[in-house]
């Protein structure tokens, strides 16, 4: 008796837990970060379509296991009939892994194209260097000549995993705009990582690595170094700010006037 009531308590506890979760979208997202741009819902509907797959497959393996011991379980000494082989079956089971597999590599395909995708003329041009153990963003712009030139430059210092969001370097970037983000290294590798971005790529000395990304929801999300770079790695934290574009010309200008104030 103790050992039902024992059963349905965590049975409850269980389906508590599952609700709760449920509702703040982390069922539906499967572990994955709520994403804010256009590049990470893609990379969430791929995640998303990789798992209904793998359900499906599950799904009809059990079965046929189920199936087997329900049906076909020994009923009594006699040998069964034996087969050598069944043709149909094994071209089946040959093909149609080949077909899932086609499938998941064309859809992984073209989402990672989507993802990597540069354009031309992007909104916003952000210089990001990572350093043992911080991060610089730098702001570019062209001039009337097409130089490209810094109008407002963010240096950090390593900061405590626990320290406040004052503490941390912030990268300002603006909603609803293309941003291309141009990784740099000077000593080790390192890798820029926003998890709500759904994304991270390795920050490499002697190389430039670049994407872009469109975030849709304002808000401040929290960024880190996800490339073990040595002793104080945990202090390499960042912030990616996004605001509105009044906010971001405001960002802009404010720094101009700095810089100006300060070359006098």
């Amino acid at each position: 008796m103790r050992g039902r009531r024992a059963l349905r308590s965590a049975a409850a506890l269980g389906l508590l837990a599952m609700t709760a979760t449920a509702c703040s979208g982390e069922v539906k997202r499967l572990g994955m970060p709520e994403p804010i741009s256009d590049q990470a819902e893609r990379m969430l509907t791929l995640w998303q379509g990789s798992w209904i797959a793998a359900f499906a497959v599950g799904a009809v393996v059990w079965g046929l296991i189920i199936w087997a011991v329900l049906f076909h379980r020994k009923r009594s000494d006699d040998l069964p009939p034996q087969v050598r082989y069944n043709m149909p079956i094994e071209i089946l089971y040959t093909a149609v892994p080949f077909v899932i597999i086609a499938v998941l590599f064309y859809f992984t395909a073209r989402d990672e194209n989507y993802v990597e995708k540069t354009t031309d003329n992007p909104a916003v041009t952000i210089d990001v260097t990572g350093f043992q153990w911080s991060w610089q963003f730098d702001y570019k712009e062209k001039d009337a000549a097409g130089k490209e030139q810094t109008v407002a430059s963010v240096v950090g210092t390593p900061v405590a995993p626990n320290a406040p969001s004052g503490a941390k370097p912030v990268m300002t970037i603006p909603a609803n705009q293309t941003v291309r983000v141009r990784l740099h290294a000077n000593d080790v590798i390192h890798s820029f990582w926003v998890p709500a971005l759904l994304y991270k790529k390795d920050v490499m000395p002697g190389y430039v690595n670049e994407f872009e990304f469109t975030a849709r929801k304002l808000g401040t999300y929290e960024g880190r170094c996800a490339e073990l770079c040595g002793v104080d790695h945990s202090r390499m934290l960042f912030q990616l700010q996004v605001v509105s574009p009044e906010q971001y010309a405001k960002f802009i200008a404010d720094s101009k006037a700095k810089a100006a104030g300060g070359a006098q």
